[in-house]
């Protein structure tokens, strides 16, 4: 969230890049595309704010194993999301190379441990909901964000971006490291087939 704010204040008062690219994608048709954009995000909202709803509405209030459950895995969804800003904070301020790839923590062993840490938080806030009545209903909720994450609004533009910005050396990240679940020793066989074809 930090990283988050800090980026929006750097680029202030210009638009965020992402927009750009979809007025690129949309053109001809912008104002029409964005409304129905945002109403679909006003729509998320809602459904996201729900699990909130049913913990704030269980008639009998009390810690359930699965209530210690959720709130132990969000909480280390958290610390693991705030550790991986910070780590990105640190690589660009010592790190002035727009090229270079931040490749150490977190990042060594995830290209987007940010996003993987956010999916934990909202399974950890899915299983507290699942302690209440009908909690058991918002799993859709951290089926959303992973989904959004992956194919939407996380990581398909960043790593679009990041390929423009940063060239060869974001693909070679992106061959030697996991897109999102934090791995050790990860070898794209994709492109490493890719590679070895004539």
């Amino acid at each position: 969230m930090r990283h988050l704010a800090k980026r929006i204040a750097k680029h202030h008062p210009g638009e965020d890049s992402r927009y750009i690219k979809l007025r690129e994608v949309w053109k001809g048709r912008v104002n029409s595309s964005f409304f129905w954009f945002f109403q679909a995000q006003a729509v998320s909202v809602f459904l996201l704010a729900l699990p909130f709803h049913i913990i704030a509405l269980d008639p009998a209030p009390s810690w359930h194993f699965l209530h210690i459950l959720g709130a132990v895995i969000a909480a280390c969804g958290l610390i693991g999301e705030t550790l991986a800003d910070k780590q990105m904070d640190d690589f660009k301020a010592s790190d002035a190379d727009p090229k270079s790839v931040c490749q150490s923590g977190l990042w060594k062993y995830s290209r987007h441990p940010n996003y993987f840490f956010e999916s934990v938080i909202w399974t950890g806030i899915f299983l507290f909901t699942a302690g209440s009545p009908w909690g058991w209903t918002t799993i859709y909720a951290p089926a959303i964000i992973t989904y959004l994450l992956l194919k939407v609004t996380g990581i398909p533009p960043t790593e679009a971006s990041a390929l423009r910005r940063k060239g060869e050396a974001y693909r070679e990240y992106q061959r030697t490291t996991s897109p999102f679940i934090p791995r050790f020793n990860y070898q794209n066989s994709t492109l490493n087939q890719n590679d070895s074809s004539p």
